[in-house]
């Protein structure tokens, strides 16, 4: 069986490739980052109606006030449009009842500028924070994620079921300005921790920033568990591959003929 041995090849070099790939010290988790920057410029509220009329209304009413098909806009604030037109989880897209997910925003930074500057024009809200990420912060803040976040976002940050069929994302690519945004607002199930000293939801952010920037030294990473766990993984696979190889190659196929 010529063909079978040359399959059984092309395993042991998949593994080859695999093992050292997925153990290789230093190696770094690629994490797209998004600018974590947001424009200070103030938006054009009537802009920013013509716009909500055209795209918005449908679903939250001529004036913010709510439909069927979604919630009122009134008193979300400045916070709670750019948290939800930045993540791309509105416009909506998915079924009815479906859980909003992050994605690639469907408007530009001008528009969305716009449109949050009409929605906080609905009624009084939570502005646009403006957070503060430093070092010094992160010990604080590892201690208030263990105890508020983790529990759903888990203790890497790398999400996690909420119940009822619902999710808490990972924060891999959320900004600062995002993170922050999210605990004033509390979208989806999360609860809202705007009663949290500013300084407190710094060192949140801080430590979620953190977590972004660190190394992953088991290379792919498996929910960034640890170096020793995956490394683990990764050399049972490798080597259940390996095994399949040499039985492959070590049978005698004329026999069975």
């Amino acid at each position: 069986m010529p063909r079978l041995r040359l399959y059984a090849l092309a395993l042991l070099a998949a593994a080859a490739v695999i093992i050292p790939g997925a153990v290789a010290p230093g190696a770094r988790s690629a994490i797209p980052r998004i600018a974590s920057t947001h424009s200070r410029m103030e938006g054009d509220a009537a802009a920013g109606q013509a716009v909500f009329l055209a795209r918005c209304a449908s679903c939250h009413g001529e004036v913010g006030q709510g439909t069927a098909l979604g919630p009122s806009l009134i008193g979300v604030g400045a916070a709670g449009a750019d948290f939800e037109l930045r993540t791309g989880r509105m416009p909506f897209g998915g079924a009815p009842g479906a859980q909003a997910v992050r994605k690639p925003p469907a408007f530009d930074d001008p528009t969305i500028r716009h449109l949050v500057a009409y929605v906080a024009s609905l009624g009084e809200g939570p502005s646009i924070p403006e957070p503060r990420v430093q070092t010094a912060s992160v010990p604080s803040g590892q201690r208030l994620f263990i105890a508020n976040c983790a529990p759903c976002h888990g203790a890497t940050a790398h999400g996690g079921a909420v119940g009822g069929g619902a999710l808490a994302p990972a924060l891999d690519v959320a900004t600062p300005v995002q993170v922050a945004e999210a605990m004033l607002i509390g979208p989806g199930e999360m609860p809202v921790f705007s009663g949290l000293p500013q300084g407190q939801r710094d060192a949140v952010v801080s430590y979620v920033a953190f977590l972004q920037a660190q190394p992953n030294p088991g290379g792919v990473s498996i929910g960034a568990i640890g170096p020793v766990p995956e490394g683990f993984a990764a050399w049972v696979l490798g080597l259940g591959l390996i095994l399949i190889v040499v039985l492959v190659v070590g049978h005698d196929w004329r026999r069975g003929r």
